[in-house]
């Protein structure tokens, strides 16, 4: 039995070969050869060695505070998402909010057809990893108008800056429990810095007492800027969810236009490209 197995195996191979060989010279056969002719001046060039190209990385990619990446107006985007469940408010009637579809469908708040926040945010927050070696943890920065109500519906923030890029929510990791520290650094700053040296109306910093806030701590404030500060149990909005302490940054002066910043409806919806 074995014996006649291996003729049949031996047959098979003999044929299988039998029929490559028979491919091969029909293939030959039919094979056609063409010259290949030029003008007598074509020239042949070298064949060319093509390069890989690496890209340059973005500024966030290289960009550091010290040991930690540097923060841009990237860190501000909307934290908005669609989905985030509808929300029912109920108070005359109801309402049903519905939080936006997040950073793919809107831009940051604009000017001059660029994305914009107020760069004094910008370099407050890095100045605070800066000094304080650990990073900062921006909890909210721009809100669109629709994730800004989904977030905090309340009247009482119905013109928050951050719908303008002129507020942000954060507190430094590792320091949760230190905001007054933070806020010391705050005002360093202003005393550190070149451009507002001599200037009493950036390096002096007063309580705002004559305006009725949302929070216990007064806040702190000179002509740029205003620093709150919530406590535990504070200002615990969709985005401010966490257990800590945090503070809020506003600002308050446009050097660069010499202006008040204010909150205006029209910088607010109309303030930011849809995609």
């Amino acid at each position: 039995m074995g014996l006649r197995m291996c003729m049949v195996l031996l047959l098979l191979a003999s044929c299988s070969s039998m029929e490559q060989s028979q491919k091969k010279e029909i293939r030959q056969k039919n094979e056609r050869k063409d010259r290949v002719h030029r003008l007598s001046h074509e020239v042949q060039y070298p064949e060319t060695k093509l390069l890989s190209q690496v890209r340059d990385p973005y500024p966030w990619e290289t960009s550091y505070t010290g040991i930690h990446p540097q923060i841009a107006k990237e860190s501000f985007r909307c934290k908005g998402s669609g989905k985030n469940p509808p929300k029912v408010k109920e108070k005359d009637s109801v309402l049903v909010l519905k939080d936006c579809e997040g950073v793919h469908n809107h831009s940051l708040p604009t000017r001059g057809k660029k994305e914009f926040i107020y760069p004094i945010l910008v370099d407050l927050l890095n100045y605070i990893q800066i000094k304080t070696g650990r990073p900062v943890e921006i909890t909210c920065g721009h809100r669109c108008p629709a994730h800004h109500a989904y977030s905090d519906s309340s009247l009482y923030n119905a013109s928050s800056k951050h719908m303008i890029g002129a507020e942000v929510d954060f507190y430094v990791k590792g320091m949760e429990d230190k905001p007054q520290e933070i806020s010391a650094l705050i005002m360093q700053y202003y005393k550190e810095q070149e451009c507002y040296k001599g200037l009493p109306e950036y390096e002096k910093f007063s309580r705002l007492e004559s305006v009725k806030v949302d929070v216990v701590t007064l806040p702190w404030y000179n002509k740029e800027v205003l620093i709150k500060t919530y406590q535990k149990g504070e200002g615990r909005d969709f985005d401010n969810l966490h257990p800590y302490p945090y503070l809020s940054l506003q600002v308050r002066f446009d050097r660069e236009r010499n202006e008040k910043v204010s909150y205006s409806w029209e910088k607010a919806f109309n303030g930011y490209m849809r995609y």
